[in-house]
């Protein structure tokens, strides 16, 4: 109702609401108990890009949202998807959640929602649209940047953190995609078929994490359909699942355009209805927000009957709920923008992420002794923060990696692009000439004949194609012919160290001839200094990979079984179909059981000192039902630098009446130790570690037997073993 139909004596005859102390419950229903049908229906959809309705006639706020999650992104027009060109939202760019999870650090998780949150609380922003905990299920998928690895316990307790510092700001996390967002080719309408063990074992567990444990305020559905049904309205997945199942009290929020159906939007389970009838990226909507699903389509139903009026009350009260709990609650803290602390702590994560994946001594490089170097690689200059989709910032600040290796090694410091991929488009590309690419890679390969040390930086980016919304990766190799350029170089200079940035893994037909491999991920404003601080030895490099390289792409689980499993086969009357026929055997599970060694394992990572596990101890060699079993592994720096340890449990089933992965990690520890220190490692491991999921019984069991713990710095690296038994 506009504010101008509102006549004094209607506000003044308006009840006082309960005091703002009353607990939110009590708020909720007094607040449902005034409004109109119209008033929680419109509660329901959108009112511009990114906000819904509040219901101004009773002083309830609108909701205020904001793409997520690596920082707040620039303010976009009430209704296209251009920006406004404020000058007042440049934000600091955290780095990519891939980072995040590579720092193995839930303290580097708090620290990230802490920061994160109190920029989207300074600009206002209700809801921030994420973290993203889909599973990294295929290399090709563009959007793995935007998650956290292949492995459900690694991403779980990554994300838990996260949302309880965001959300002390008063910021509503909206976890993303639930579920089975693990491709952009056919994002929209692939229909996913898949086994209850995958789904429980794999694809839920860090949604369930985030529910149950982080107390998330709200969730996303996914574009993608389950069994015939879209994610964003279906039945099973938000009201099964979500509500009965972990009891979730919070706000379901469609992805921008995930809403298909009236009907089933009404009765399963969708709260907020955003973005309709446009791709969620780019295009735009000949309809009104009044045409949306939940809109006039929905308020025709509930008046002449075809659905109840309970269902908008459910959904009213999930968004007053959120409403209270973001925009209404008057002792939420102010914020801060693109702070000193800020970018202290984008720096600190970055530093915990960068994984060092071989080095044979050449790292790190001493600025006193190395003057001559040369920088190639169009990663070294470009702004990784553009581009991408929905996750793109706008930076009030990025150090790019040529500029802090200048500052750091002085002016001898030379660059060759080496090549160029052109603007930062979604779903096309803009193709650079061959003679220019070959005149780039040829200037590169002569400057590297007289240089000391040749430090390439290149990988992927954010174009489409590459690490971005809309469209998956054509190929596993890297783009743009930088195979040839990285083995052109190591042919002129063998002192070459790659130190490639990407969110996905990529083929390393160069590896044999390359001293050293350094891994980055998209690290935001502060992705230079981190970068020159891992490759002057400032900062010893401790952070461990959250997914497996595979050698090949046949390699990997996802294109074992053909297009029926990756990405799909088009049905003439159905769309796109899919079936998981990987099933529960992603990333290392995958590796591990089919015997196919990765390029570098799940969980790899080296560092510039050296760690000797010792012999581990445990607190009993059998458990039962209620009972825990305590392992303790000393870890001891043995060289001569300060430097940060993984330390990895596995739980291994030696005998199980369904199939299961050779190992699963189940704990997870990281120790800083002084050269000489010694820590232990503690672990505890209880029955729910030794579970699978039985999809006959719908229940997680632990059979009696024989079990290992497994104790290792890499999925492969295993150190320690602990037999023990399990007994009813």
């Amino acid at each position: 109702m506009a504010l101008a139909a509102i006549s004094f004596g209607a506000i003044a005859k308006t009840p006082v609401y309960l005091d703002r102390t009353a607990p939110i419950e009590a708020r909720v229903e007094d607040a449902l108990s005034r409004m109109t049908l119209e008033e929680k229906v419109r509660l329901c959809h959108a009112q511009a890009k990114f906000s819904s309705h509040g219901v101004p006639r009773l002083g309830i706020p609108e909701i205020w949202m904001s793409d997520g999650p690596h920082g707040v992104r620039g303010e976009v027009n009430w209704n296209d998807w251009g920006y406004a060109r404020w000058t007042n939202d440049s934000v600091t760019a955290f780095p990519a959640l891939t980072a995040l999870a590579a720092t193995w650090n839930p303290e580097m998780s708090a620290i990230y929602g802490k920061n994160v949150g109190e920029e989207a609380r300074f600009r206002e922003k209700d809801v921030l649209l994420g973290p993203g905990v889909n599973i990294y299920r295929t290399p090709l998928n563009g959007r793995n940047f935007e998650y956290m690895g292949e492995d459900p316990y690694l991403a779980g307790e990554m994300v838990v953190p996260y949302i309880k510092e965001l959300q002390k700001n008063g910021v509503a996390a909206c976890v993303k995609h639930f579920a089975l967002n693990n491709q952009e080719k056919w994002r929209s309408s692939v229909d996913v078929s898949l086994s209850d063990r995958a789904l429980y074992e794999i694809y839920l567990p860090a949604f369930k994490k985030a529910v149950v444990d982080g107390g998330a305020w709200s969730i996303m559905g996914a574009y993608n359909r389950i069994w015939g049904q879209h994610c964003c309205h279906n039945e099973r997945l938000l009201t099964d699942i979500l509500r009965d199942e972990w009891g979730f009290d919070g706000c379901v929020i469609t992805d921008w355009g995930g809403a298909h159906d009236t009907r089933e939007a009404a009765l399963n389970g969708l709260d907020i209805e955003m973005g309709s009838y446009t791709n969620g990226l780019t295009s735009e909507s000949e309809f009104t927000f009044d045409d949306y699903f939940l809109a006039r389509p929905y308020l025709a139903m509930i008046q002449k009957g075809e659905v109840s009026d309970s269902t908008v009350n459910a959904k009213a009260r999930n968004v007053l709920r959120l409403i209270f709990r973001t925009a209404m609650d008057t002792e939420k803290p102010f914020g801060s923008l693109a702070s000193k602390e800020h970018y202290d702590a984008a720096k600190q994560i970055g530093d915990e992420s960068i994984v060092l994946l071989k080095n044979n001594g050449i790292l790190p490089l001493d600025p006193a002794k190395h003057k001559n170097i040369l920088v190639v690689g169009e990663n070294a200059t470009r702004m990784l923060n553009q581009g991408g989709g929905s996750s793109e910032l706008k930076a009030k600040d990025i150090y790019s990696p040529l500029d802090a290796l200048r500052k750091t090694f002085g002016k001898g410091v030379r660059y060759a692009a080496g090549y160029k991929t052109g603007r930062s488009l979604y779903e096309s590309e803009e193709i650079i000439p061959q003679p220019i690419l070959d005149s780039l890679r040829r200037e590169a390969v002569e400057m590297a004949k007289t240089a000391d040390v040749v430090i390439y930086i290149g990988g992927l980016n954010k174009n489409g194609f590459q690490d971005c919304e809309s469209s998956d990766r054509r190929e596993y190799n890297l783009p743009w012919g930088q195979d040839r350029i990285i083995e052109e170089l190591v042919a002129a200079n063998p002192n070459l160290v790659v130190a490639n940035i990407s969110g996905n893994a990529y083929a390393m037909p160069w590896l044999d001839k390359v001293p050293a491999v350094i891994q980055s991920w998209y690290l935001g404003t502060m992705i230079g200094p981190s970068m020159a601080d891992v490759i002057s030895g400032k900062v010893n490099p401790s952070g461990k990979l959250p997914f497996s390289f595979p050698k090949r792409i046949e390699d990997n689980g996802a294109h074992s079984f053909g297009e029926i499993c990756y990405p799909g086969v088009e049905d003439a009357s159905k769309g796109p179909r899919q079936e998981y026929l990987d099933d529960i055997f992603v990333g290392y599970r995958w590796h591990d059981t089919k015997k196919i060694p990765a390029l570098f394992p799940f969980g790899h990572g080296l560092s510039y000192t050296k760690f000797n596990y010792g012999k581990p101890t445990a607190s009993a060699k059998q458990i039962k039902d209620g009972e825990t079993l305590t392992i303790e592994i000393p870890i001891t720096n043995t060289g001569d630098k300060e430097g940060k340890e993984i330390v990895q449990l596995y739980i291994s089933d030696e005998k199980s009446s369904l199939p299961r992965p050779v190992k699963e990690l189940k704990g997870f520890k990281k120790l800083t130790l002084a050269p000489g220190q010694t820590q232990n490692a503690s672990f505890t491991v209880t029955v729910d570690d030794l579970k699978f999921f039985d999809d006959k019984a719908h229940e997680w069991v632990a059979e009696p037997g024989k079990f290992k713990v497994l104790i290792g710095a890499s999925s492969t690296d295993i150190k320690a073993t602990v037999p023990f038994s399990y007994s009813k």
